[in-house]
């Protein structure tokens, strides 16, 4: 068995039409494998950078042109059986020809393909032509014979089995790409080949079960053994001659299991499974981690309606969770490396989950690896999302291939908990006017209710399906009710104010975000527009949202001061989107345990966009980052309204109790109390207490001049209470002393208070990009301090951290600039 990657000498020619450039027609691009079509324009200097200002709109030529990729390598015959070419990913219509034979066509983003290429092979120089046909026309063409089904963009990415998103969306570009998009290479081999490996690995009481399922391809029809080794276990079993499937089941004594992060370890055993032929010589290897430990989904009837509560190890889990879209538009920009960092910034804002959204990509192994190894659980949508999707052929058929593929790939992690069928499918069936378009055709619905729960049944029977996000359990039940299963909460952002999150208590919250421009520093270096305005061109492009402007201005005038530039406004909108964020996850974990779980939209972005992310698409953390961290704490202290009056809700999402003392004081914004009590907190482990306050508390005398505070011990929790929106305080004029001194690590800016100072923040990335803080959105009482920590790649001017627009709080806009 030997593998050759043909990742080497390739080449780019656009196929001739009148919408190709004349300076790209008959040229010869290099190309890189894997990769697409754009980074290797790109890296030709053929083509500006679509992700900057107004570019994208001047290259939509490239997904209406057939692109060919050539290579030439040299092979020498041995004495294998069978020599294939296996394509890990090919995006998306692609006609595969080797030595002039056509050996293969494909036009399913989401699968592997692997051909029998022997024969065709001879020695010295091989050519290996791929073409990629126009992924437009061959949606368009399968929609004009189906007729249109109803999607949420004037686009044809239903009808065609590719990352949805390359289309556009309300928060990406429309980069329409080809490309040999993964690995690719000659795999040659003899008698017999390790097909699929399929562990499904399962925990009861003391007794690990890895049960092996493996599926053998054969090129001579004699007897094989198979081998596995898994935390000291041992089996092997032979799979006899004409046979092509087996199952070999290992039982481990007191494995040590393997849990979210927050809950316990990441224990993780390397599975080795092997294929010998009969005189012992090997013949394939296979070899991933997995982890012990059970998972199971309570949709129990109850009072409040029925449950959705994820039990690992029989631990119910409160989801902290957030949505996950793919990092670029272009995948092979998207290392390792860059995925770890995206992982750190979750693990760090005390995030557990997170959901591969239904418009991407099943992700990288690097991805589940990864969310292996750092205790992430990860709900993965098949990929689906905001689309009439057509079950005719050649759809169903691909369809299952492509899911049966992917379960089979992924059932080795253990961070994997939950398959889910579809995003807003069947929501959009029931409440966006599909149903009279539709006039009976086929809408997605035969996928997410029978085909792929028949296909996890089988494949993977140790995890959880849930047909679709929202879902609510049941076709007679409407689909985003929040008294059943999951719901998403978007009327907030579209239509209301985000106090209206507090008149929910879903079971559990699939979806729920709002936006916010990305810091200043990706700003400025995706977009030219002089001056920078939030309506000027660059930042109108970069906004991909419906009357996005307009939602975001009507936030601000709800609840903060007018801004009086463009500082003002970035700073304000950025502010906003972290409130509204942190009201409504504070809200929902208030409620537990009716509420199990909430999961923000969303972590990333696949470029420089105004949008609903906590990291903007330059990787760098914008305010709500900050925001998530201490709403997804492990132990939260919040105020909230309850029956009429206010109430002070401590969430202890660890495995201890949390005791101790806790005091609540109303006080003047110039900090003189008014009134104050003292409560002894006992929350137990992965519960919440509601402790009401009273009437004294409750109600100020000047809802403009007071706030609450409520503080737990000496564990550092600060919950604040206004009784009154900031537009309508009566702030001081910001007085605070400010000094920056060197560190270890970085800068250290101390801040002191001489008044109230409301959500004081740092954005030290207007001095360098580089720079980052440790913390943000801090207020402080008079006479209290914070320091910030401040790296940057160079030292910054301490002047310039310490004034405006660097240093910001709310009340300095009403005072103007220091």
């Amino acid at each position: 068995m030997s593998q050759h990657a043909l990742h080497e000498g390739w080449v780019l020619r656009a196929v001739p039409g009148p919408q190709v450039p004349p300076e790209i027609a008959d040229r010869a691009v290099p190309a890189t494998v894997p990769g697409c079509v754009h980074t290797d324009l790109l890296a030709a200097d053929l083509i500006a950078d679509p992700y900057l200002d107004d570019n994208e709109t001047r290259l939509a030529w490239i997904g209406r042109t057939d692109w060919v990729y050539e290579t030439t390598f040299a092979w020498q015959p041995g004495d294998d059986d069978r020599v294939d070419l296996v394509c890990a990913g090919l995006d998306t219509v692609a006609t595969v020809t080797l030595n002039g034979t056509e050996v293969g066509r494909t036009e399913n983003q989401h699968r592997g393909y692997r051909f029998d290429v022997g024969p065709l092979l001879h020695p010295g120089a091989n050519t290996l032509t791929v073409r990629f046909d126009s992924a437009y026309r061959y949606a368009e063409a399968h929609r004009d014979r189906l007729g249109d089904r109803p999607n949420a963009y004037p686009e044809p990415f239903h009808f065609i089995r590719k990352v949805a998103c390359n289309f556009g969306w309300d928060w990406g570009p429309t980069v329409v790409t080809a490309g040999i998009w993964q690995e690719i290479g000659l795999h040659a081999w003899s008698t017999a080949r390790l097909a699929t490996v399929r562990p499904l690995v399962t925990v009861d009481g003391d007794t690990g079960t890895v049960e092996l399922h493996v599926e053998v391809e054969r090129a001579a029809e004699t007897p094989v053994t198979l081998r596995a080794t898994v935390a000291g276990a041992t089996g092997e079993v032979t799979v006899p001659a004409g046979e092509r499937t087996a199952v070999l089941t290992l039982t481990v004594r007191d494995p040590e299991r393997w849990w979210p992060r927050g809950y316990g370890e990441q224990a993780l055993h390397q599975l080795d499974v092997t294929l010998c032929a009969a005189d012992g010589r090997t013949l394939d290897a296979w070899s991933r981690r997995v982890g012990f430990r059970s998972v199971r989904l309570d949709t129990a009837p109850d009072a409040h309606g029925s449950a959705f509560v994820l039990h690992v190890n029989d631990v119910p889990v409160f989801v902290k969770g957030i949505n996950w879209i793919p990092d670029d538009a272009f995948p092979n920009r998207v290392t390792r490396d860059r995925l770890a960092q995206r992982f750190r910034q979750a693990a760090d804002a005390n995030i557990n989950l997170l959901r591969i959204w239904g418009g991407g990509r099943y992700e990288s192994d690097d991805f589940y690896e990864l969310a292996d190894e750092a205790g992430l659980l990860v709900q993965q949508d098949f990929l689906f999302a905001c689309a009439a999707y057509p079950e005719e052929e050649p759809f169903r058929s691909e369809i299952e291939a492509e899911a049966r593929e992917q379960v089979t790939r992924l059932a080795a992690h253990p961070s994997l908990v939950l398959w889910t069928g579809n995003n807003e499918n069947i929501w959009g069936w029931h409440d966006w006017d599909w149903q009279e378009p539709l006039a009976g055709r086929t809408w997605g619905r035969g996928y997410y209710l029978e085909l792929l729960p028949a296909i996890v049944g089988e494949l993977d029977p140790s995890r959880p399906y849930w047909p679709g996000s929202p879902w609510s359990g049941s076709e007679d039940l409407h689909p985003n009710d929040p008294a059943h299963g999951t719901m998403h909460i978007w009327d907030v952002w579209n239509d209301d104010d985000y106090t209206k999150y507090r008149e929910y208590v879903p079971r559990f919250v699939a979806e729920f975000g709002y936006q916010a421009p990305p810091t200043y520093a990706t700003l400025r270096r995706s977009i030219s527009d002089e001056p920078l305005a939030h309506d000027s061109p660059g930042m109108a492009h970069h906004q991909k949202a419906i009357d996005g402007d307009l939602k975001l201005q009507r936030g601000l005038d709800a609840h903060l001061p007018v801004p009086a530039d463009f500082d003002d406004w970035h700073y304000l909108t950025q502010l906003n989107q972290a409130r509204a964020i942190q009201l409504g996850v504070e809200h929902f974990r208030s409620h537990r345990p009716v509420c199990m779980g909430t999961i923000v939209w969303q972590l990333n972005d696949c470029w420089p966009v105004t949008s609903w992310a906590a990291v903007d698409g330059d990787g760098r953390r914008k305010p709500l980052w900050y925001a998530l961290r201490r709403a997804y704490a492990d132990r939260l202290l919040t105020v909230q309204p309850r029956d009429g009056g206010l109430a002070v809700v401590a969430v202890n999402e660890t495995g201890e109790a949390w005791r101790g003392p806790a005091t609540v004081t109303r006080l003047t914004l110039t900090g003189e109390p008014r009134a104050k009590t003292s409560v002894e907190l006992d929350v137990p482990a992965y519960s919440s207490v509601v402790l009401p306050l009273p009437a004294e508390l409750a109600r100020p005398d000047e809802a403009r001049r007071e706030l609450l505070v409520a503080e737990a011990g000496d564990t550092a929790e600060r919950a604040l209470w206004f009784f009154a929106e900031d537009r309508e305080i009566d702030w001081p004029a910001a007085d605070l002393d400010a000094s920056v001194e060197p560190g270890d690590s970085g800068q250290r800016v101390r801040v002191t208070a001489r008044s109230v100072l409301r959500d004081l923040a740092l954005f030290p990335d207007r001095l360098d990009p580089s720079a980052q803080v440790d913390q943000a959105l801090v207020t402080l009482l008079p006479g209290e301090s914070v320091s910030f920590t401040v790296r940057a790649d160079r030292p910054l001017d301490p002047t310039a951290l310490t004034t405006r627009p660097v240093l910001r709080c709310v009340n300095d806009i009403r005072e103007g600039a220091r």
